[in-house]
């Protein structure tokens, strides 16, 4: 059964906003728009995490007055889908866990004096404050925890030459990176990035894979080509022993043409010499020939003459 009370409360209007800029600059909301999206890709996985940012939190039912909007909060234990606006009341009572807001000139005192009380009478665990500037919060990034319903400061560390406050709520680092306020997962070391640096860093990483996947390709041709130049060269040095080994082959070959022309000029020579000294041979067995045909002759011619001084005819039968 629906109470008065109920009833009441149902008709009370708890306005989505307020009509204000969201933020006091560019600057400002810049900051508010990477905390939230950050947050928000990083809890992405988990359906009992809500993360808003300049979101109406109503905290009294029946009371629209009593409302905050901070920068960026995180409750743990709630549906994570989208509101218009988080009544307390409707999530069981559950305020933020964790709460981030981006200090300018004209929020500075709200956020250093009454938002810790609210926050603090709230519940919220944890609450940081970030200047972008550094005109009005020094150290820039400052962070408390709630103990026994007060908040006391919490210890900064110095990380790669960068201010860093632990949050034990979102588990995460909260760091001064050249001035400027980035969230960072311990376990992994790796900053969040919100929606369009985490859309660079994969183009980037993309680009970076084709330049890797041009420069793989590259290293391949050039690695091919080398191999070409390699195989060009043996077949270069192959071809020039080749043709040096022909020359000699040539040059061996025109050695045992000349030996054979030398060898047959010589041989040659030899029957000629051979040939001449049969001719001689001939000539002196002819020239005894005629000396013992005279010699014969003579002899028989003296035989003839002795037989005629004896009265007798040699020519007689």
């Amino acid at each position: 059964m629906t109470t008065s009370l109920e009833l009441l409360t149902e008709e009370i209007e708890y306005p989505d906003s307020d009509g204000q800029p969201m933020a006091e600059g560019d600057i400002q909301c810049d900051y508010l728009i990477y905390a939230r999206q950050a947050l928000r890709i990083h809890f992405q996985s988990r359906p009992d995490v809500y993360v808003a940012g300049n979101l109406f939190i109503y905290y009294e039912q029946g009371n629209p007055k009593a409302v905050v909007a901070p920068d960026t909060f995180v409750v743990f234990g709630v549906a994570s889908g989208k509101r218009h606006s988080y009544k307390v009341w409707r999530e069981a009572g559950k305020t933020p866990d964790f709460a981030l807001e981006i200090t300018s000139k004209s929020t500075k005192k709200e956020d250093q004096v009454t938002k810790p009380t609210l926050y603090a009478a709230l519940g919220v665990q944890e609450y940081f404050q970030f200047d972008p500037t550094g005109d009005y919060l020094h150290p820039q990034l400052q962070g408390r925890r709630l103990v026994n319903g007060v908040y006391q400061s919490m210890a900064a560390t110095v990380v790669s030459g960068m201010l860093s406050i632990r949050s034990q709520v979102l588990g995460l680092e909260l760091r001064l990176q050249d001035g400027d306020l980035r969230f960072y997962d311990p376990l992994t070391g790796q900053v969040l990035l919100a929606h369009e640096e985490e859309r660079q860093a994969r183009l980037q990483a993309e680009q970076d894979r084709l330049q890797a996947e041009r420069d793989r390709f590259q290293a391949e041709q050039d690695r091919f080509q080398a191999e070409q130049d390699r195989f060009q060269a043996e077949q270069d040095r192959f071809r020039a022993e080749q043709a040096q080994a022909q020359a000699e082959q040539d040059r061996f070959q025109a050695e045992q043409d000349r030996f054979r022309a030398e060898q047959a000029q010589a041989q040659a020579e030899q029957d000629r010499f051979w040939a001449e000294q049969a001719q001689a041979q001939a000539e002196q067995d002819r020239f005894q020939a005629e000396q013992a045909r005279l010699q014969a002759e003579q002899r028989s011619q003296q035989l003839a003459e002795k037989l005629r001084q004896l009265n007798i005819d040699p020519d007689a039968p």
